[in-house]
C-alpha cells in the first residue's frame, strides 16, 4: 500500500511542490535581504526563514509536533545543538523553533539562488571547511551576533545520518558555548528521515516531532573536560529518540 502512495504521490511532488519550493525559495530570499536592508535583520530572518519554512512543511505536508517549549527563556542566548537526518530537518527548526538565531552554514550554500542572498543579509555565518583559518575568522565574527536573545544553531554531527544514529559530535559548537558562557540547548528532531531521506528525492508527506531538552549549563566545563559536555549532551539527545521507539 505503501508503495502505491509514493507513486500517487510522485506527480504532485515533481508538478507541484518542487516547483512551490523554488519559487518561494527566490520569492522569500529577496524578501529577506530587502528586509535586512530597510528594517533588520530578526524581522527579515523570520518573515524570510520561518514563514518561508512552514509554507514548504504544508506544502509537502508535514505535521510537526513540539514538545518543551517551556525549556526556552526567549531572552537567554544559546548554542543550540541538533540531530541531523534530513534536509527537512532545517525546515522544521526554522519555522518552528520560534527564537532568533543564526545558522553555520557551508560555503557551498551561498552559491544557491534565493537561499544564499537571503541567509547572508540576515547574518547567517558561511564557512569554507577547506579553510581552516577563514573558518575560524568567521566563528569570531559570529561570536559578536550571538546577544540578547539571537542564539546560534550546529549540527554536531557535522552532516546528515543515512540511518537515523546519531554519530559523533564536532568540538566546534561546544567550544562556542565555551567562549561566550552560553548554555546548550539540545534538540532532537525525529521522522525527517522518513519524509526525505538522506541523498535521495524520495519525499513524502509524514509526522515530524522536535523535542527540546532543558538547556546544559557550561559553567562546570572548560577545555580540559569538554568531551565530558559533548557526551552529556549526545546521550541526552539519543535518549530523545529512543523514548519515541520503545
Amino acid at each position: 500500500m505503501k508503495k502505491i502512495l509514493h507513486l500517487l504521490y510522485q506527480p504532485y511532488k515533481w508538478l507541484v511542490y518542487i516547483p512551490f519550493f523554488g519559487l518561494s525559495t527566490i520569492i522569500f530570499g529577496a524578501i529577506a535581504a530587502t528586509l535586512a536592508f530597510l528594517i533588520n535583520a530578526r524581522v527579515a530572518s523570520y518573515i524570510g526563514g520561518a514563514i518561508w519554512a512552514r509554507l514548504n512543511i504544508w506544502m509537502v505536508p508535514i505535521f510537526v509536533t513540539v514538545s518543551g517549549r517551556e525549556n526556552i527563556d526567549i531572552k537567554q542566548s544559546y548554542v543550540v545543538i541538533a540531530n541531523h537526518q534530513s534536509a527537512f530537518d532545517i525546515f522544521v527548526l526554522y519555522g518552528f523553533l520560534d527564537i532568533d538565531f543564526k545558522w553555520v552554514m557551508k560555503q557551498e550554500l551561498r552559491k544557491l539562488p534565493g537561499i544564499g542572498i537571503g541567509c547572508e543579509k540576515v547574518g547567517h555565518i558561511f564557512i569554507d571547511r577547506s579553510d581552516h583559518e577563514s573558518a575560524i575568522k568567521a566563528l569570531r565574527t559570529a561570536k559578536e551576533k550571538i546577544v540578547n536573545g539571537t542564539s546560534i544553531i550546529f549540527f554536531p554531527e557535522g552532516t546528515r545520518s543515512s540511518d537515523g544514529i546519531i554519530r559523533d559530535f564536532k568540538k566546534g559548537a561546544f567550544k562556542m558555548a565555551l567562549d561566550l558562557d552560553l548554555p546548550i540547548l539540545p534538540v532532537t528532531i525525529i521522522g525527517t528521515k522518513e519524509i526525505l531521506p538522506n541523498k535521495t528525492l524520495n519525499l513524502f508527506p509524514g509526522k515530524a516531532l522536535m523535542k527540546i531538552h532543558e538547556p546544559i549549563s557550561v559553567k562546570d566545563y572548560s577545555d580540559e573536560n569538554i568531551n565530558e559536555l559533548i557526551k552529556k549532551a549526545r546521550e541526552i539527545m539519543i535518549k530523545g529518540i529512543s523514548k519515541e521507539k520503545n
